[in-house]
């Protein structure tokens, strides 16, 4: 259930909506609630958007909703359900993206995230911020691995189309289109996700 709340709160504001809808089936278990720095995946990727000034935090949830959403401070997030997450991640993003129009319908840009990037920091999110300033280009992507993924940042010019994703489609399909208007931020250890057991047991043994 989204939280009533006034748009002009948010004018001017850089959104971070987070993606944490999947249902983990590789895993086993919700990614979502996996224990890490004396806290959750989750958890640490909100902590760290909430260090970014100046910015609104969406949680986009979906599978084993009710179970993750009990351990969040709801105060300082907005949090919207994906009745669609099965579908793919596309559905998640628009459904984020849909929240934050609903929020804050001038917003000029938004970052997506995903909730199993251990290593991400409000650097990371600060970063794209500052070059999507610095540079004036539409999409400020995350740069690890030899490829450009998330977090990732998006002008407003570019909502349309993210809203007309699909399927399992993800807003890396944007990017590879207007490359020539992308600009890419390093982001040590962005390769690092966790989808599997052997994924997680290699994070917590470092």
């Amino acid at each position: 259930m989204t939280k009533f709340i006034m748009k002009d709160q948010f004018q001017n504001k850089t959104a971070i909506i987070i993606l944490a809808a999947g249902n983990s089936s590789r895993l086993g278990r919700p990614k979502q609630l996996l224990e890490y720095k004396d806290s959750t995946l989750l958890k640490n990727t909100i902590s760290e958007a909430l260090k970014v000034p100046n910015s609104l935090t969406i949680v986009v949830m979906g599978a084993n909703h009710n179970e993750v959403e009990k351990e969040l401070n709801t105060t300082e997030i907005n949090i919207c359900f994906n009745p669609e997450w099965e579908t793919g991640m596309s559905s998640s993003v628009i459904k984020g993206l849909n929240e934050l129009l609903l929020l804050n319908p001038d917003c000029d840009e938004c970052i997506f995230a995903v909730c199993d990037q251990p290593f991400v920091t409000n650097l990371v999110f600060e970063n794209l911020i500052f070059e999507y300033y610095k540079t004036e280009k539409g999409i400020i992507a995350s740069a690890y691995s030899e490829t450009l993924g998330n977090p990732v940042l998006f002008h407003k010019k570019y909502f349309n189309e993210l809203l007309e994703l699909s399927g399992q489609e993800g807003a890396k399909k944007i990017i590879k289109k207007y490359l020539e208007d992308t600009v890419s931020v390093p982001f040590v250890k962005g390769n690092i996700d966790i989808d599997t057991e052997e994924d997680y047991n290699k994070l917590i043994s470092e």
